[in-house]
């Protein structure tokens, strides 16, 4: 299998002023070593979603951290994503036992070794906050989604992530000396948590189009059962990841459809029947 080891590597335009603000006020070692955990960390979710042939833009560093732009978003297996997920964290690991090889052979400033240790845990520790999109979020969005709906799990973890930035911070300005980097990072987090609430419709749709398309993982049957008033929406409501979803309708006089989930999601994508309730949209199936 051939691998891609030379991701493409972008700047945010903002990094670019911290670069020169570090350099003349004397703190460049500091914001280098941060970028430099910050790249590492990011080059095990690339070379591990490099593997699984994830379709991968980019790695993008930017003033709070960094990213991996990649066009996968909740099509791939639970499993898979975890991988992908873990293997950042995981370069923290390298990191300690590079530093525990560095230390024995005396060949860096005790210093220096020491500066590297404590960025390496902070950025660990940080990054594994229960907070989207921080690994820890996705770990908390990929745990919830294995067990509930796809739509009910997303829209769990971005409030969830929203009420526990705002903890944190309240505890910084209470219990923890202020600092305006922690302050700034956790309003950014709180901002993009609330970003992403506001298009939580619009992922849910390119999951549902995922489906339409066939692009996801299937490795096991679950039945819906759903009224005859509900209305698509609804029904796509309960959808899971990993889960094909025969789909049943009950009617008042007892009676009973069963439909498949592609033929919901042919009324929706390709009849448009948007506004009618299961019931009569499963009419124009013959």
């Amino acid at each position: 299998m051939r691998l891609n080891y030379l991701p493409k590597i972008h700047v945010h335009p903002v990094l670019m002023v911290f670069l020169i603000i570090a350099f003349v006020t004397g703190t460049f070692m500091e914001l280098a070593i941060i970028l430099a955990i910050v790249l590492f960390h990011e080059l095990g979710h690339y070379i591990v979603a490099s593997i699984f042939k994830w379709r991968i833009q980019g790695i993008m560093l930017w003033v709070f951290g960094g990213v991996m732009d990649t066009e996968e978003h909740g099509n791939r297996p639970i499993r898979e994503e975890a991988l992908v997920t873990i293997a950042g964290p995981f370069q923290h690991v390298i990191i300690y036992l590079i530093l525990f090889f560095l230390a024995s052979a005396d060949l860096v400033p005790a210093s220096v070794l020491e500066l590297i240790f404590y960025y390496n845990t902070v950025i660990l520790i940080f990054n594994l906050l229960p907070i989207w999109p921080l690994d820890g979020g996705k770990l908390l969005f990929l745990g919830l989604s294995a067990f509930s709906p796809y739509k009910k799990a997303y829209q769990s973890v971005i409030i969830f992530s929203m009420v526990i930035s705002l903890f944190v911070l309240v505890l910084q300005l209470i219990f923890f000396p202020f600092t305006l980097s922690a302050f700034f990072i956790m309003i950014f987090l709180f901002m993009e948590n609330r970003s992403e609430w506001n298009k939580r419709y619009y992922v849910f749709m390119r999951f549902l189009l995922k489906r339409y398309e066939g692009n996801t993982a299937v490795n096991a049957v679950r039945p819906i059962v759903v009224p005859h008033e509900a209305t698509l929406m609804d029904v796509f409501g309960h959808f899971r990841r990993e889960k094909k979803h025969p789909i049943y309708i009950t009617y008042p006089d007892n009676g009973r459809r069963a439909v498949d989930e592609n033929d919901c999601l042919l009324l929706f994508f390709h009849e448009k029947q948007y506004n009618k309730t299961i019931g009569e949209a499963v009419s124009y199936i013959p």
